[in-house]
């Protein structure tokens, strides 16, 4: 009675599919269906987002490049002007290219080099006292006139800190 029962009840739930037979399923795929086909929008999305940044080694600093670039410039000017100045350990790497570049054109000295130079730096009279300086006091120097020095973590935001000066 209750194998009959059983017999009857797969029937009726095999018959619910369309078919009698309990062998296969004739249902539509999925893939044909256009309730599961993907979107155009969600892949366009996805391929503008499998871009990666290969190669590109360059620190952002958190802004676009404008106010990068006038950063940069200007912890340029201040280190030349001070010698020394603290600042995060990232913009303090990424300062490190520039200001060496500046002293190899104040070592150069030709019109060209301080040109360049004044094109960079803020201040006129500071380049000028670089060209003056910058022959005798790196002449022996191929390079690395700089130095980064970490120190403690900044208070409000833990954020790496560096000191940053000419040798």
């Amino acid at each position: 009675m209750k194998i009959t029962a059983i017999l009857c009840t797969l029937v009726a739930g095999a018959s619910a599919f369309g078919t009698t037979s309990l062998s296969s399923f004739t249902g539509s795929p999925m893939s044909n269906n256009p309730a599961f086909a993907p979107s155009p929008r969600t892949s366009s999305r996805t391929s503008s987002l499998s871009m990666m940044r290969h190669r590109k080694k360059l620190p952002k600093l958190g802004k676009p490049a404008d106010q990068r670039k006038a950063l940069l410039r200007a912890l340029t000017t201040e280190i030349i002007r001070h010698g020394r100045i603290k600042t995060t350990l990232v913009r303090a790497k990424a300062v490190r290219k520039h200001v060496d570049h500046m002293i190899e054109l104040g070592k150069r000295g030709d019109l060209h080099a301080r040109r360049q130079a004044l094109g960079w730096v803020y201040d006129k009279d500071l380049v000028h006292s670089l060209f003056e300086a910058a022959p005798e006091r790196y002449g022996e120097r191929n390079g690395g006139y700089t130095r980064v020095l970490r120190t403690m973590p900044r208070q409000g935001d833990n954020a790496k800190m560096a000191v940053i000066e000419l040798v």
